[in-house]
This record gives C-alpha cells, sequence and structure tokens, in this order.
C-alpha cells in the first residue's frame, strides 16, 4: 500500500535522502549497463572486452538494489501478500503494514549492521576481486548506506500506516456519530 509522508522535517529528509539514494543507484545501474553493452560489443567485433567486467556489474548492482530499498519501502513498493487480509477492514490492513513496515526495519537493519560488520573484516582480510583485484570490502561498505536509510524508512512506513490507521478510527467514530444525530433529527 502507498504511503504519502506526513511532512514533518524528520520525514521529508527521509524521503529526501531516499530520493537521491534512487539517483544514485539509476546512475550506477546505467552506467553498468553502458559498461556491459560496450563490452559485449567489442567482443563481438574480435577484440578484448571489459576486463573484469562481471565483476563490475556483480559489485554495482549490489550497491545500485540496497540503494533502491528505502524509496521501495517508502513508496509501498514491496510484494505484499494480502490472500488472508484482502477482506479485512482498513484500518486492521494499515495496522498489519505497520508490523510488515517494523519487520523490514528489523530485517534492514540486521542486515546494515552485519554488512558492515562483514565490511570490516574482509577489509582486515585483505580480499579482492579475482580479475581486477579490487577491494571486495568496498561493495560491502558500498551497501550499508542503502540498507541503514531502508532500515529507517522502514520505521518512518509504520509511522504513517499506523496514523492513518488511527486517523480512520476517529473518521468512524466522527461518521458514526454524525449518522446518529441525523436519524434521531425531526426537522
Amino acid at each position: 500500500m502507498a504511503t504519502g509522508h506526513d511532512n514533518s522535517r524528520f520525514s521529508t529528509a527521509v524521503y529526501a535522502l531516499a530520493r537521491w539514494c534512487c539517483y544514485i543507484g539509476g546512475t550506477i545501474m546505467t552506467a553498468l549497463a553502458l559498461m556491459s553493452v560496450y563490452s559485449v560489443s567489442i567482443r563481438a567485433l574480435g577484440f578484448r572486452p571489459v576486463q573484469g567486467d562481471f565483476e563490475l556489474v556483480q559489485i554495482g548492482c549490489a550497491i545500485a538494489v540496497s540503494l533502491f530499498l528505502p524509496w521501495c519501502q517508502l513508496k509501498g513498493g514491496n510484494i505484499i501478500v494480502d490472500f488472508f487480509t484482502a477482506k479485512a477492514a482498513q484500518r486492521t490492513q494499515l495496522r498489519l503494514d505497520a508490523i510488515g513496515a517494523l519487520t523490514v526495519t528489523l530485517v534492514l537493519g540486521i542486515l546494515a549492521w552485519r554488512t558492515a560488520a562483514g565490511a570490516i573484516s574482509i577489509k582486515a582480510g585483505g580480499e579482492t576481486s579475482m580479475l581486477m583485484g579490487l577491494p571486495i570490502w568496498m561493495a560491502y561498505a558500498g551497501m550499508v548506506p542503502g540498507l541503514a536509510l531502508g532500515a529507517v524508512a522502514g520505521v518512518v512506513s509504520a509511522i504513517e500506516h499506523w496514523r492513518k490507521a488511527a486517523g480512520g478510527a476517529a473518521e468512524d467514530r466522527g461518521a458514526a456519530n454524525q449518522s446518529g444525530n441525523t436519524s434521531g433529527s425531526t426537522t
């Protein structure tokens, strides 16, 4: 379920950062696509392809995908299996969406933490990619900001869903009070 943010400074900042992460991730993916087309094209013409192109694609895609996660969370772009809840009240669905967003927060928070720990460990070990000799820790470190911001975006989404559920409850009470007042009226 897509969410619209509450315009608090914090929420606005998270949306802005997530948008910039998307721009950066999109730029990375575009550069990787262009590099792949170039490498395949020159290989087809009988020239030597870009050395380690698949390593660059692996590293770049990992970083780009992590940068897309915050925006996806904020815009409700994750897959939702609502088979059992499709007929539930909207307020119930919103509360379940809030719980789901908190679950995303927990998972992405753990992933950010463990990815950062992995980057530190791999840097200490000096591990590099096979063909290009790129330090592998840089790929891990490049994924951490997107994962961490994704966790924060999960909190923002949870708050938005919970507020919508609470607002719906207030609207339901208001509608009930209004219908109660009009039904007893004789004028």
